[in-house]
């Protein structure tokens, strides 16, 4: 059964301009129109669609949820590759989270400096026009 890309956009919760600029990419194929040259999906697209979005929503980058998709459709291959794109991305969100947690402990500490005076006395604005008065590198 087809149909249109706003039954699409509801099925799998990705707005319209999202699923264009994904057929645009190439992330989802070109899809065939009807008569009146309205887009036609099925339950292949909804499939593939939950897959980026979900992958989005892991924080996959675009290019590394193309090569996925190309893996996804050789099921009986080894899943190596998967296996180390997958560990990459871990490893590149365990560095954004030491990475946000010196940028919290700076600012908490710049908080707990500040006398709660005048801006003209204010530790935060002293510390944020003086990147040597933090005590790590952020």
């Amino acid at each position: 059964m087809a149909f249109p890309i706003g039954e699409l956009s509801r099925q799998t919760d990705v707005k319209v301009p999202t699923i264009r600029y994904y057929e645009q990419i190439g992330l989802l194929p070109e899809a065939p129109r009807s008569e009146g040259n309205r887009r036609l999906y099925g339950k292949t697209e909804v499939e593939r669609l939950r897959f980026i979005r979900h992958s989005r929503e892991l924080g996959f980058e675009i290019e590394d949820i193309r090569e996925l998709l190309g893996m996804a459709a050789q099921p009986q291959s080894s899943c190596h590759q998967v296996d180390s794109i997958a560990q990459n991305h871990l490893k590149e969100i365990e560095r954004r989270i030491a990475s946000l947690t010196a940028l919290k402990s700076e600012l908490s500490r710049m908080v707990e400096e500040c006398g709660h005076g005048r801006v003209c006395d204010c530790r935060i604005i002293e510390a944020l026009a003086d990147h040597s008065q933090c005590l790590s590198e952020h």
